[in-house]
């Protein structure tokens, strides 16, 4: 009996293992994906944002010209994570974060709340943004 227990035990053991590493990978692509998207915010790039959202939510909300340019009258003054993400079901976690801008014709500045979702694609392994970039417009 303890001959077959053993062997059980063992590919328990190691399928826990593997079961890590997938969480681990997910868990580094999750903290390499925030950290650069936070990165191309802070430096004011929001065509390399851009490309963090989701296809097919980029493709159902296109950015206009009129919305490029005024993302252009913005510098970033701060970008405060928070408590970080939270998990919000198996592949997805949730993130506000709020932002600091100045827009440089009136030099007023404003903060926002930026309400973040992010899915994970076990596939490819990539995180996207499902909420789009940041609403910058004024209310």
């Amino acid at each position: 009996m303890r001959l077959i227990a053993l062997p059980a035990l063992a590919l328990a053991l190691a399928l826990l293992a593997l079961a890590g590493c997938a969480t681990d990978k997910r868990n580094l692509a999750l903290n390499k994906t925030l950290m650069n998207y936070a990165s191309a915010i802070r430096w004011g790039d929001f065509g390399g944002a851009q490309t963090f959202v989701d296809k097919d939510y980029a493709a159902e909300h296109p950015m206009s010209s009129i919305e490029q340019g005024r993302l252009g009258q913005l510098r970033v003054t701060g970008y405060d994570e928070g408590s970080g993400p939270r998990p919000d079901g198996d592949d997805d976690v949730v993130q506000v974060v709020q932002i600091n801008v100045v827009n440089i014709n009136t030099q007023a500045e404003r903060s926002i709340v930026d309400r973040q979702r992010w899915h994970y694609d076990r596939e490819k392994n990539k995180w996207s943004l499902m909420t789009g970039l940041p609403d910058f417009s004024p209310h």
